[in-house]
């Protein structure tokens, strides 16, 4: 297998130093990827080679920069199979959920292709005798992107595909537990003849990530920083941005709550349920982390549940014969069954589980309490609490009890009262009659609380990635009063 480099101003290269790092395969423990260690140096050559293709690419007309984007959404496309094999190799996924990530990633690029032409202004009314004022959207310089492992290709190509279409160059820290990966969606986007310079990507060592990220905030030309990950890292990064006053957008953790009420069709509500806790096993910000059932119905709720969560079991992903894969390391594992071990001994009762390594069947553990870690700790992992509550009221108090606020769902029949209840869920997200996990290019995607600030998407995501700049030119004579 060839070594991973970095890339910077169109060109592979290797580390300064050839330094390099290793990622394992988290079910077999092979090698999956060796990669290039950037230095801090090779972090500002990153920096250095986007601001110096930022006046070309941020003059470039609309109508080039759409038709480049469309031209990386077929490429990713093309990469399909190399990029599967590299997520079952990198963090254990299946094929299915693989898929489902080029799928929706070549669509972010579609839509930030169609953004390319909706970066627009206004004139404002002045109050100045032949003055005209304008507001004027602008691209506001290079971008530092860095994305997780757990979605990469979702999250990696949205992490750069409206600064790409607003105008901004990028440097694209990849994670270090899916190097390959993220280096296939650059490269995807780099061959759709984007000039040199506009798209980078330095892969480092797990050690190496806190002064590189602070060496790429503290350059003058990043003008934003955009991060998608645990709200312990998001904390960390707002910290540093703030220093260096360069605005952030953070998609950090969730426990999204999932309010089955007295009035819910218990079918569908199991069905949603499942695929938002046990899809990609567990490990997306938007999993379904609380079920929070009304108890008139919950004993009917739970027995369905426990019928759907006993056939989903996991295995090897290479092997495809299982609905679920691997979690992404034996760490993650280890505290997946240390936060049920403490459920159960703390009086709550295990539906399904076991496993063997990283490989966990899919777990929910019933009559969760607050004494219990799994109440507020993020599980990321395919794992799920219910949670017993009186009627609606209880059910939106501990629902907002968590300091996250992600995503959210509320089933009910009666559509108008579950709206109600969804209204007062404190999430950037919320569902009615739907699953926790769900995204499209074009929505505005974000939390509130401990899950962070800001709006991937659509409109929203332009609003993120310019500078809003009030300009005039004047008509007339100005009388000065001195």
């Amino acid at each position: 297998m060839d070594t991973l480099k970095l890339f910077i101003n169109g060109e592979h290269v290797e580390a300064e130093n050839g330094r390099q790092f290793e990622r394992h395969n988290p079910v077999t423990g092979a090698l999956a990827t060796t990669a290039a260690a950037a230095s801090t140096a090779d972090a500002m050559r990153a920096a250095d080679a986007a601001a110096a293709a930022f006046p070309e690419w941020s003059a470039m007309a609309p109508g080039v920069r759409r038709r480049m984007l469309l031209d990386a959404s077929e490429a990713l496309k093309a990469r399909g199979d190399a990029i599967v094999e590299a997520m079952k190799a990198e963090i254990g996924a299946t094929e299915a959920w693989a898929r489902f990530n080029i799928m929706l990633a070549s669509e972010m690029l579609v839509e930030a292709a169609g953004l390319t032409t909706q970066i627009k202004g206004e004139i404002i009314p002045s109050n100045r005798p032949g003055s005209t004022a304008y507001a004027v959207r602008q691209p506001a310089g290079v971008v530092l992107a860095m994305a997780p492992w757990n979605a990469p290709v979702i999250l990696g190509v949205r992490s750069i595909a409206t600064p790409l279409a607003c105008g901004n160059t990028v440097v694209m820290k990849t994670s270090e537990l899916c190097p390959r990966t993220h280096a296939l969606i650059l490269e995807a986007v780099a061959e759709a003849g984007l000039p040199k310079g506009v798209v980078n990507a330095i892969s480092n060592a797990p050690e190496d990530a806190p002064e590189l990220v602070e060496t790429l905030i503290a350059h003058p030309a990043v003008r934003r920083v955009n991060f998608t990950g645990s709200t312990r890292v998001g904390r960390l990064i707002g910290e540093i941005s703030a220093r260096h006053l360069k605005p952030s957008l953070l998609e950090l953790g969730g426990k999204a709550p999932f309010i089955v009420l007295e009035d819910a069709d218990i079918d569908a509500a199991v069905a949603a349920a499942a695929f938002g806790a046990y899809m990609n096993q567990g490990q997306i910000c938007m999993s379904t982390e609380r079920i929070i059932v009304v108890e008139e119905i919950a004993d009917a709720f739970v027995e369905a549940f426990a019928r759907k969560v006993e056939t989903l079991t996991a295995g090897d992903p290479t092997e495809g014969k299982a609905p679920l894969g691997s979690v992404v390391n034996a760490a993650a594992a280890d505290r997946i069954r240390e936060l049920i071990e403490d459920a159960v001994q703390k009086g709550a009762r295990l539906i399904g589980g076991g496993g063997s390594g990283t490989i966990l069947n899919a777990a929910a553990l019933d009559g969760v309490t607050p004494q219990m870690r799994l109440y507020s700790e993020e599980s990321f992992g395919p794992v799920t609490s219910i949670i017993r509550v009186s009627d609606a009221d209880e059910a939106v108090r501990v629902a907002n009890e968590s300091d996250m606020g992600l995503s959210a769902a509320v089933f009910g029949c009666d559509q108008a009262r579950a709206m109600q209840i969804a209204s007062r869920i404190e999430s950037g997200i919320c569902h009615v009659n739907g699953p926790t996990v769900h995204d499209e290019a074009q929505m505005p995607f974000g939390g509130v609380k401990d899950s962070g600030y800001g709006r991937f998407g659509g409109q929203w995501g332009i609003a993120e990635f310019t500078d809003l700049r009030w300009m005039t030119t004047q008509n007339g004579g100005i009388h000065y009063p001195i």
